[in-house]
């Protein structure tokens, strides 16, 4: 079970997302169909949400009954939902409008009781993996006081920035290995820079950011 941390929904390419003027494809469809979370998030994140999105998609158990997905994303106001919900711009906007701190109750109450059902539901069987930074509290304080220890992260988060991150775990898919993951209680939220992924890897996904 996966939950993915969010794209930044006020930041610089959700803005370009947003624009009226805007004629890419995404964004037409965003205005008058809607498109999915997964794909708008991976847009305005980069490489490091399709990094997630992709290894949660590649390792995620289909079969967890009850679950309403086996991957979801966390929002900024309307707590879990699977990367295939469809947003139009409204909503879209109203998420942009909260910020993501566990001191705020709209982004707060939201995320615990969706969690919160989610932990009824899967029972004591499954661990829940966040693919997040677990650096701060926004993401670590209400999943924590919910899931406990089945809350997990992948141990070679630490000390990596969010390109590096992305970068791992696409490495990942494609070996079709998954990462080691620890307890996010009790963890090490801060180390040592780790070294850098493989040149070849680097430059390659460079080049299909460029694409």
């Amino acid at each position: 079970m996966f939950l993915l941390s969010p794209a930044d929904s006020s930041g610089a390419r959700a803005r370009l997302l947003l624009r009226e003027e805007a004629r890419f494809e995404l964004a037409t469809r965003l205005r008058n169909s809607g498109a999915p979370l997964g794909e708008i998030f991976s847009f305005m994140s980069g490489l490091y949400f399709r990094g997630k999105l992709a290894y949660a998609r590649a390792f995620a158990d289909p079969m967890i009954a009850g679950a309403p997905s086996s991957v979801l994303i966390i929002t900024a106001s309307r707590g879990l939902l699977p990367p295939e919900t469809c947003l139009q711009v409204a909503e879209l906007k109203d998420m942009a409008n909260v910020p993501i701190t566990a001191s705020d109750l709209r982004y707060r109450v939201p995320l615990e009781r969706d969690a919160g059902q989610l932990a009824s539901q899967l029972g004591t069987d499954y661990e829940v993996v966040l693919l997040g930074s677990i650096a701060t509290p926004k993401y670590v304080d209400p999943l924590l006081s919910i899931f406990g220890d089945r809350l997990v992260f992948p141990a070679d988060f630490v000390g990596r920035g969010d390109m590096s991150r992305g970068g791992l775990m696409l490495r990942s898919v494609r070996e079709g290995m998954q990462l080691v993951y620890t307890p996010v209680k009790n963890a090490t939220r801060h180390g040592v820079r780790p070294p850098k992924l493989a040149e070849s890897f680097k430059e390659s996904s460079k080049r299909r950011e460029k694409r």
